[in-house]
């Protein structure tokens, strides 16, 4: 109802009924049928249904039921329930995304033996834009990337290749040649995931200070210090984690003094302290991701862990086990106790990630083709499942913009 309107009547038309004596003089018939008349202009508004937003899916493009390039979607907010919008194709094997500061650039990987990434232009009215050429990362397989809080550089992950590669951001969000390539060394405990180097993950903390990353191969998790002038990395510590966990994705505490490292071999959740300055990590003893006495019908795989906006929960995805664990965090972040652990409503819980508000939570099921959407409760943490489940092509990367 317009500011115009008041219970029914003009404010025009209610002056002049004041002006005359008469708005005393109404009459109880008269109030009815005012009230009357309001509720009916109600039930005949239009109620504005919410702007959808938008949604990014990465699948594999060599593999059987794969997709055809990187998954457009929309999501409503206030249901959680997303649509198909169509495809960028043309972008082999994007099975991870990330967005740029500005949101309006999308950065994708090709995982292949000869690893690349590619920029799309997403921030505009029209459809997304595959910007320049894809430029290569220097290592096999690269399966991880994010941009520096910066925006100047891209940094990615190379699994098979074992090491982190760094480009150039130009003018425009278009990738430069590679400015450098770092290569990690070693090998793990566990002769058939970890004979040789194997970089999962590549983050910048906080702060933007230092660039750290996750090796599955070498039970480590290196911190580099990122030259703004050459794009180069210089190592400044590195963490040994537990001999054969395999250490896969972090997230860090929104104080920044903590960050919780998941490890995919050993189905465990390590907290460790951070120190700001240094760029150090001091991992603490690894925690289960599965309740006690949990026997999977397959092994279990941790693969993504995110927290809350406000620091008060922790997820971990449980690919094998199909679950979503929920952790409670206590101790001004400096310990974590497993709450909950809901199924994902699909098999093989590769990626989870919540929307920007931090009120929903998607999974994307790998081997079920399904994405879920999540409501986690304010109160306790555990995501409750909102709406049918989401049909897409091997969807290994979900990224809600």
């Amino acid at each position: 109802m317009s500011d115009t309107t008041t219970r029914g009547v003009s404010r025009r038309g209610f002056g002049l009924l004041a002006g005359a004596g008469a708005a005393a003089a109404l009459t109880r018939g008269d109030a009815q049928a005012t009230v009357a008349l309001t509720r009916a202009d109600a039930q005949a508004a239009p109620t504005p249904a919410p702007a959808r937003r938008r949604a990014y899916l990465g699948t594999y493009t060599t593999q059987p039921g794969g997709g055809t390039g990187i998954g457009l979607a929309a999501y409503r907010p206030r249901s959680g329930e997303l649509a198909s919008t169509g495809v960028l194709p043309g972008v082999s094997n994007p099975s991870f995304l990330a967005l740029s500061p500005d949101r309006r650039t999308l950065y994708a990987v090709d995982e292949r033996a000869r690893g690349a990434v590619t920029a799309v232009r997403v921030g505009q009215a029209g459809p997304p834009e595959v910007l320049g050429e894809s430029r290569g990362t220097g290592g096999a397989d690269p399966c991880h990337l994010s941009v520096h809080p910066g925006g100047r550089f891209l940094l990615t992950a190379n699994y098979t290749g074992g090491s982190v590669c760094v480009h150039p951001i130009g003018r425009g969000g278009v990738l430069g040649e590679a400015s450098d390539v770092v290569q990690h060394t070693g090998s793990g405990p566990d002769p058939a995931r970890q004979e040789g180097p194997h970089a999962h993950m590549v983050v910048s903390d906080p702060g933007g200070r230092y660039v750290l990353a996750v090796d599955l191969g070498t039970d480590s998790v290196h911190t580099y210090r990122l030259d703004p002038r050459t794009g180069r990395l210089h190592e400044r510590a590195r963490a040994a984690m537990k001999p054969g966990a395999g250490p896969r994705h972090l997230a860090f505490h929104p104080s920044g003094s903590y960050a919780y490292v998941v490890n995919e071999l050993d189905s465990t959740i390590a907290v460790c302290a951070y120190d700001r300055r240094a760029g150090t990590l001091t991992p603490g003893a690894p925690l289960p991701t599965l309740p006690p006495g949990t026997e999977p019908t397959e092994r279990n795989y941790p693969a993504a862990v995110v927290i809350s906006p406000g620091g008060r929960f922790l997820y971990v995805s449980n690919r094998g086990h199909n679950s979503i664990a929920t952790f409670v965090v206590e101790c001004g972040g400096a310990a974590v106790r497993l709450v909950s652990v809901t199924p994902s409503g699909g098999s093989y819980p590769r990626h989870i990630v919540l929307d920007p508000s931090g009120t929903l939570l998607f999974a994307a099921n790998q081997k079920s083709g399904t994405v879920t959407v999540f409501r986690p409760d304010r109160a306790t943490g555990r995501p409750d499942p909102v709406g049918a489940a989401f049909a897409a092509p091997i969807p290994v990367c979900v990224l809600p913009v």
